[in-house]
């Protein structure tokens, strides 16, 4: 099998570079196509209580949510293509060696790591090892295709996450970033991925677990 890995782009290019033109241009085509997507296809909540999401559910509405669904879509091939086509959803990657640790490390081994707001949003997240595994089941596993989410099975919210965190590294974290502070310095549409989260299931990835 040939991966193919797009992941969202810091920007927002209108319109997005499409996948449609892959058997045109590519003498060998992949047997799977892996798109690395992201949980902000779904809806958010500001609070950990919200609608489950599976891979069933329908995509939300907001900044985030449109970007995930158009650069889904620019991941389509055209009609009659036998290349097998996966949409990893993931939610934040971390690992002591890789993804988002090493940017939240900084701050809170400095005393400055505290919950975002309430700390009540949902916070999606996944190790790095898993989402590898995830990643190479999607590859190697004709039966996988469309979408499926890359989350841990345990739901947490920023407030729980936040105190773990700090207490592996031994630091304090009892002092809120206000709200207010991150939207004036991220802008609402970029603050509120941080404000408020999605409550995901990873439903494929736990049958595959219990199938295996």
């Amino acid at each position: 099998c040939i991966l193919v890995a797009l992941t969202l782009p810091n920007f927002w290019p209108k319109p997005l570079p499409t996948a449609t033109q892959l058997p045109r241009y590519s003498p060998f085509l992949p047997k799977a196509f892996v798109v690395a997507s992201g949980v902000g296809y779904y809806q958010n909540h500001p609070f950990t209580d919200g609608i489950t999401n599976t891979e069933d559910s329908p995509a939300g509405q907001g900044y985030m949510c449109s970007l995930a669904q158009d650069w889904e879509a620019a991941a389509k091939l055209p009609e009659g293509c036998t290349t097998r086509v996966v949409n990893v959803r993931s939610g934040v990657v971390l690992g002591k060696e890789g993804g988002a640790f090493a940017q939240m490390k900084l701050p809170f081994s400095l005393g400055l790591g505290g919950p975002l707001a309430s700390g009540h949003q949902i916070f999606p997240w996944i190790h790095l090892d898993d989402i590898v595994g995830i990643y190479a089941h999607s590859i190697t596993t004709a039966a996988v295709k469309g979408p499926i989410n890359g989350v841990a099975p345990d739901i947490i919210n920023n407030l729980q996450f936040t105190a773990a965190f700090g207490a592996a590294l031994n630091r304090w974290t009892f002092i809120p970033v206000p709200g207010f502070v991150l939207n004036t310095l991220l802008g609402k549409e970029r603050a509120v991925m941080l404000l408020e989260g999605q409550r995901v299931e990873p439903t494929k990835a736990l049958e595959v677990s219990h199938d295996g």
